[in-house]
């Protein structure tokens, strides 16, 4: 609990840092529409919805993760930061696992028997390579299309979930003790004179 108190202080604290960046020149013109939106709030709100989206911009390839999680963050009104940080759970050793898990889901959905292409059958020496990868993807076809949307709102559910349990884990444990408090000294029999 104390390290969740710790991360909670030290992202509130990050607001005004990032807040004295928002005075540049260049940036005064956009800043009623930054502060309308949130993209800069480190609260329970703003850092719940910017992850949700960094963990559904996530599964998009390549570099277009980070302007997408952007997109999402300005429409959702969730914080920037967050969503593009939460965008590194994939990369090279973690997207082969996340896209496999996406056929599996997708093939769930979809009729009829969906068999994954083996990874010898785009890389015969077996090698990983960026090429061999592609050409896995574009194997892996329409239960991959189907799988990483319904995969990606998934993980932006139990994002969106995590944060949440996380900001009021802290306030409940405080509840609870209190609440023990209270019935510790309601138990007590009263002092004589």
């Amino acid at each position: 609990m104390q390290m969740l108190c710790s991360l909670r202080r030290w992202l509130r604290g990050l607001e005004p840092r990032v807040r004295s960046h928002m005075d540049r020149p260049w940036l005064l013109r956009l800043q009623p529409w930054l502060e309308q939106r949130a993209l800069f709030r480190f609260q329970r709100q703003p850092l719940a919805r910017g992850v949700a989206a960094g963990m559904f911009c996530g599964l998009i390839p390549g570099p277009l993760q980070l302007p997408g999680t952007l997109l999402a963050c300005a429409w959702l009104r969730g914080n920037v930061v967050a969503g593009g940080m939460t965008t590194f759970y994939t990369n090279p050793l973690t997207i082969v696992p996340l896209y496999a898990l996406a056929f599996y889901l997708g093939a769930l959905v979809m009729p009829g028997e969906q068999v994954m292409p083996a990874w010898g059958s785009v890389a015969p020496d077996g090698a990983f390579s960026v090429q061999a990868l592609a050409a896995w993807m574009q194997a892996l076809g329409t239960p991959l299309l189907v799988g990483l949307p319904t995969l990606g709102l998934l993980l932006a559910a139990l994002g969106y979930v995590a944060v949440h349990i996380l900001w009021l884990a802290p306030a409940v444990q405080r509840g609870r003790r209190w609440q023990r408090c209270r019935a510790a000294v309601g138990t007590t029999p009263p002092a004589e004179h």
